[in-house]
């Protein structure tokens, strides 16, 4: 039996960093975007909940698959056990990036004209 790959994805979302987990990371059918599905967060069995995490629990309750425009993907890593999801502020400097328009390569028979 193949073993269960879990992604941590991290991006920017109006000014905070997400981190979130999922079991399926794709390029996606909408071009510039990434595509995660399946969201893995932690069991409410335990007494202690922590509230970082059901926050964006919350906000992500009901999603089947989001799409992420890629210039907000920061990373993506394969990881062999899932962590804590988490919302955290960004910590950089007050020069934002100017989005970087994406535009798919021109169609037609590739010649130089």
């Amino acid at each position: 039996m193949p073993a269960s790959h879990i992604y941590k994805v991290m991006f920017v979302n109006q000014g905070k960093i997400y981190e979130v987990y999922a079991r399926k990371v794709n390029h996606g059918s909408l071009f510039g975007f990434i595509e995660i599905e399946e969201l893995v967060f932690g069991e409410r069995s335990t007494v202690v909940l922590d509230p970082g995490e059901e926050r964006i629990k919350s906000e992500f309750e009901g999603v089947k698959r989001s799409y992420l425009p890629l210039h907000s993907v920061l990373r993506i890593d394969e990881v062999k056990k899932q962590g804590v999801s988490k919302i955290s502020t960004y910590e950089g400097s007050n020069v934002a990036q100017f989005p970087i328009p994406v535009f798919p390569p021109p169609a037609g028979d590739g010649s130089k004209k």
